[in-house]
């Protein structure tokens, strides 16, 4: 239980990486504050804990509209005395060449990974200098290396590395630590997404697990305040040909 006591705020935490990242944080004694549009898929998460929620808070956000964000750190905020850990997972897809992407379907891409991300990361920050805490951001392989077609979702995946990367820069100092994790291709529902666009085949058992990159960051969380991983690269054991 090395997390307990903690509070954790989770994105994302409906399905995927979010979800199994809240659930390790949850096992391991963290109170945690589950954010996703989908309160369907939020409510599955109390069905997993079988009845054990008293460390669970659900909080049906769209991380898209700034008032929904505010509103859900204000209920936090006014519920706990400390935020320990936030983890940004949440993430949208746009396939295309660049001449075909309309700039709507590219603002709403860039204000879901990026602009989203800086909003609750201003907005905890406070809390999280007060608890020395930890933030870690879900990007993406195409936040390293951008190919044809996905092109508009690796540059706000690069926007998103480089405000980790500033970020981790300005806060050490202070004692919080940033996480910025990039997962090749994972069995989650964005991927099956990904394959459909692209024609591919969805083949999970060749993918990586979600449970393999959120055990991989909460362990990395889990280290001594001696140490920092910075940047997580996983990628699935079986390569694409």
């Amino acid at each position: 239980m090395q997390f307990e006591n903690s509070v954790s705020v989770v994105t994302g935490a409906g399905s995927g990486i979010g979800r199994e990242i809240a659930l390790g944080l949850w096992r391991e004694g963290s109170t945690v504050c589950l954010l996703d549009r989908d309160s369907e898929r939020l409510s599955t998460f109390i069905q997993t804990v079988e009845g054990e929620h008293a460390r669970v808070r659900l909080f049906a956000v769209d991380i898209n509209r700034e008032d929904d964000v505010l509103n859900a750190v204000t209920r936090i905020q006014e519920e706990f005395t400390r935020i320990d850990i936030l983890v940004h997972s949440a993430g949208a897809f746009l396939y295309g060449e660049w001449e075909s992407i309309s700039l709507k379907d590219f603002d709403l891409l860039y204000k879901t990974n990026l602009r989203a991300p800086v909003l609750l990361t201003k907005a905890l920050l406070p809390a999280l200098r007060t608890s020395r805490g930890q933030i870690v951001f879900i990007n993406s392989s195409a936040g390293r290396s951008a190919r044809a077609k996905v092109g508009a979702y690796s540059t706000t995946k690069y926007g998103l590395c480089a405000f980790a990367d500033s970020l981790r820069e300005e806060v050490n100092s202070a004692g919080i630590r940033v996480i910025s994790a990039y997962p090749g291709r994972t069995a989650t529902p964005m991927q099956e997404l990904v394959c459909r666009l692209d024609g591919s085949e969805y083949r999970p058992d060749r993918l990586l697990s979600p449970e393999d990159v959120a055990s991989t960051v909460v362990h990395a969380m889990g280290l001594p305040r001696t140490a920092e991983i910075t940047d997580i690269c996983i990628r699935p054991m079986v390569k694409a040909n």
